[in-house]
């Protein structure tokens, strides 16, 4: 079994606690559901960042809200590139799998889609 990565991001109006843990969860949601995670024992870290006009909460809360309450999390800031998009989240799961790196699933929502817009996710 390997350890493969998975990359996903979203975005949010306003720096609002309940709108960044609202988009986490949709983001986290879409990318299990997505890469067929039903375990959370399959999930052996995450690291999550925000642009550095998000400061009014952790996206690890929303993590742990749905369930993943032994998960090693991890959150910090983003480097503050000048046209960067604003106001993103962005998340970096490990996870142990058979699947190959092809048939990973990465998973980009709302602004984000932006940021990589060869990913069929982001269509």
């Amino acid at each position: 079994m390997a350890v493969r990565g998975i990359r996903g991001a979203t975005s949010v109006e306003t720096d609002v606690a309940e709108e960044i843990l609202s988009a986490t969860r949709e983001l986290l949601k879409e990318l299990l559901k997505s890469n067929e995670i039903v375990e959370f024992d399959e999930i052996v870290s995450a690291i999550f960042t925000t642009s550095p006009d998000l400061t009014s909460t952790f996206p690890a809360e929303a993590a742990r809200a749905i369930g993943m309450k032994q998960v090693p999390l991890l959150c910090a800031s983003e480097i503050a590139v000048p046209s960067s998009l604003p106001r993103c989240i962005r998340v970096l799961l490990h996870v142990n799998t058979d699947k190959k790196q092809s048939e990973i699933v990465h998973v980009y929502l709302r602004e984000a889609k932006r940021l990589r817009p060869d990913m069929a996710s982001a269509q």
